[in-house]
């Protein structure tokens, strides 16, 4: 398999990233019991104004299909990352590793730390932030089937280490 490339994603892009959202998110929907888990209802519409807005959104494109994305929002100093999503049939072949690695580069500078959430039963999400260096600072009960893992990572300025 050839690399995919990593690159900013813009309003045009909303189309081919909600299908790719949909279609990583049915999974943790089933696992869960939950089918309107919120990346499963968002609109088009809705993720068209955050391509839009300032928010910082990556995609993934291997062959000329786009195959994966993740967003970053900024609360002050703090990168929020969310929806980091690959294609069902490309997972568990780095390009999630890849666009959280380039989501952190893109950040630093105008972040000091990211942070993410994930569910507790979600172990390859867990497994993948730990692996990226994220690590456990709460957990929130959210729902009776659910509990968010919430985790973060300081990020450093290249150089200054």
């Amino acid at each position: 398999m050839s690399e995919p490339t990593v690159e900013r994603a813009g309003p045009q892009d909303a189309g081919e990233i909600l299908t790719v959202q949909r279609a990583a998110y049915v999974a943790e929907a089933q696992l869960y019991g939950d089918p309107f888990i919120s990346p499963l209802v968002e609109s088009a519409e809705q993720l068209r104004r955050v391509l839009s807005g300032d928010a910082v959104v990556l995609k993934a494109v291997l062959d000329g299909r786009l195959v994966g994305a993740v967003r970053a929002q900024f609360s002050e100093h703090t990168c929020l990352v969310g929806r980091l999503v690959v294609v069902p049939d490309l997972q568990g072949r780095g390009i999630g590793r890849r666009l959280l690695a380039a989501m952190e580069d893109e950040v630093t500078g105008r972040a000091d730390a990211c942070v993410l959430f994930t569910g507790h039963l979600s172990e390859a999400n867990l497994r993948l932030s730990r692996r990226a260096g994220y690590t456990e600072t709460h957990r929130e009960r959210v729902a009776a089937h659910l509990t968010f893992v919430h985790m973060r990572k300081p990020l450093v300025p290249a150089g200054t280490v």
